[in-house]
């Protein structure tokens, strides 16, 4: 078999190559608090997109350091009783997408909340406000300066304030919740069970956004990550702050924060990926330490995955 990365036998075993700061816990607990003290006021705006079965919504709300944050909300005209839920997240750059896509889940009877990741290509807004470089990519806004402005942190916290909003809704099971994505969508997913541990059920594929230090290694510091690249090339072309900069990645760091998941997990590892390597995917996928299992494809690499998307829609309907 063709080989990008690893053994299959080694990569089982992985455990990461970027370091995790002394701090993470005092990091994260603080930034949740700061997010459990912003009133989210959502704002619920009905489309003009419709549906015979499903209510389709613009949903506003106020997300940490002040941003107007957006999701696409699909609730099912008939609940009897509670609603399971799913939130979805998308590929880096992108946005929530098209109601299309989310009407399998509404038509089934959940709850759907798709989530613009702010500064990306939605309607939710990056305000900015951080010191140091701004050129290109989220992973390294904010990184000179204060670690509590770093973009990525924001980001996180905006996925499990949904999920907040979506457990509190009247007709809402929060105990039947689910989140499902691919690529940094995948990555997201991770975060977001990990910041809300009521989360259910994660389903994703490929997830981005995992072991910064392992992509430099293996020079595929490009294309999503290219801005790692461009980071040292600008700010410090020496690598003479080589460790203090992936010290303060780990604290964005998705396999840092995979522990705290209490739901099921579903991923799907692709091993002739070059975007986001093996041993990143497993990097996260074997610090879980709830249940979870892993749909292994051989030869694919960032791309379509036969099946995938029936699996994924087949264990979120277990909720």
């Amino acid at each position: 078999m063709p080989m990008l990365d690893m053994p299959l036998q080694e990569l089982k075993k992985y455990s990461g190559s970027s370091p995790k700061p002394d701090d993470f816990d005092e990091y994260w607990a603080r930034a949740l608090k700061e997010m459990n003290e912003v009133k989210a006021e959502p704002e619920f705006i009905k489309s003009d997109f419709e549906t015979p079965y499903a209510y389709c919504y613009d949903l506003f709300y106020r997300g940490v350091k002040g941003a107007r944050i957006h999701a696409k909300l699909l609730i099912p005209k008939k609940i009897e009783g509670s609603a399971p839920a799913v939130l979805n997240f998308h590929g880096y750059t992108g946005n929530c997408g098209n109601w299309f896509d989310k009407l399998p889940f509404a038509a089934a009877g959940f709850v759907v909340a798709a989530l613009d990741c702010r500064g990306q290509g939605g309607l939710s807004e990056d305000v900015g406000g951080i010191k140091g470089n701004t050129m290109e990519g989220h992973i390294i806004r904010g990184l000179d300066g204060d670690p509590d402005n770093m973009l990525m942190r924001n980001i996180f916290l905006d996925t499990a304030q949904l999920a907040k909003i979506i457990m509190e809704m009247p007709k809402v099971d929060e105990n039947r919740v689910g989140v499902y994505g691919v690529s940094q969508g995948g990555g997201l997913s991770l975060a977001c069970a990990s910041l809300e541990p009521r989360i259910a059920k994660v389903t994703i594929q490929y997830p981005f956004l995992c072991d910064y230090k392992r992509v430099w290694e293996m020079d595929l510091a490009k294309d999503a990550y290219k801005e790692l690249q461009s980071y040292f090339r600008f700010f410090d072309p020496l690598h003479e702050r080589e460790d203090e900069v992936f010290n303060r990645l780990g604290y964005i760091d998705v396999q840092n924060l995979v522990p705290r998941i209490k739901g099921q997990v579903q991923m799907a590892i692709t091993l002739m990926d070059n975007i986001c390597p093996p041993s990143t995917q497993f990097a996260a996928y074997n610090k879980i330490t709830a249940p979870k299992e892993a749909n292994i494809y051989p030869d694919f690499g960032h791309d379509f995955l036969p099946g995938n998307e029936d699996r994924m829609f087949r264990f979120l309907m277990q909720l």
